[in-house]
């Protein structure tokens, strides 16, 4: 059997999987990084030899299949490993097309949410386990879903009612933790990143200020949520072949 690896869905080169790659690192696994976002029949790992999945996000839409058919083969595989207990990672655009795959319904935010601002805490979870009941975190997104049947909220805001959820072995987080200094400086020479950033009334400078103030907070729990992940990763590549 080959080598368990945790199959990384990218959607566009900026949104990279930053302290989640290196958490999965950190233990040893094995991964490997694919966009399937524009094929009608991508060329996946064997499912059954993966040890889990991240979905990224991505400036198209969750349910944008006729544009994007490879999101329907990401809906798959999300159903799939929740089916089958494979831990499933989602974040902002993966977030969504986990919660949708499972039932929740997509839609328009009243506005676009980016930059840093707080969520609040409503349920407890191992990973989040170091949350106080509010944090201010990093957000980029337009879209929002609401919470898959049977699912647990765990997080949520003014605006978005769903920021954090987990349905069996997926965990969904519509914001980013993944972002480290150098995964926000390629954000911010993303021209198209520029441009949402500014029509939300942002500018580079304080987004890079407000990095400054709150990831020296953000780190540590961001660790404890990735290498928690990484660890079920591990755990349930043990399980295969057995």
């Amino acid at each position: 059997m080959a080598t368990p690896q945790v199959l990384i869905l990218q959607h566009v080169p900026w949104e990279r999987p930053g302290r989640i790659l290196s958490n999965l690192e950190d233990i040893g696994l094995e991964t490997v990084t694919m966009n399937i976002v524009d094929k009608k029949k991508p060329d996946l790992p064997d499912f059954g030899e993966l040890a889990g999945v991240v979905i990224m996000g991505g400036p198209m839409g969750a349910l944008d299949y006729d544009k994007y058919p490879g999101l329907k083969a990401e809906a798959k595989l999300a159903r799939a490993a929740v089916a089958s207990g494979k831990p499933i990672l989602g974040v902002c655009l993966g977030h969504q097309i986990i919660a949708t795959a499972l039932g929740a319904q997509l839609r328009k935010g009243d506005a676009p949410e980016i930059g840093f601002a707080p969520i609040k805490r409503v349920d407890k979870h191992d990973s989040f386990s170091m949350w106080d009941k509010q944090l201010t975190v990093l957000h980029w997104h337009n879209d929002v879903v609401g919470l898959p049947e049977g699912g647990q909220l765990l997080a949520r805001s003014s605006s978005t009612k769903v920021q954090a959820f987990r349905l069996g072995s997926a965990l969904g987080m519509q914001f980013h933790l993944e972002v480290c200094g150098s995964l926000l400086d390629e954000w911010l020479d993303e021209p198209s990143m520029v441009k949402d950033l500014k029509a939300a009334g942002g500018s580079k400078s304080r987004l890079r200020e407000q990095f400054a103030q709150y990831d020296q907070l953000l780190h540590p729990l961001a660790e404890q949520v990735f290498s928690g992940f990484a660890a079920r990763c591990n755990s349930y590549a043990q399980t295969l072949g057995k």
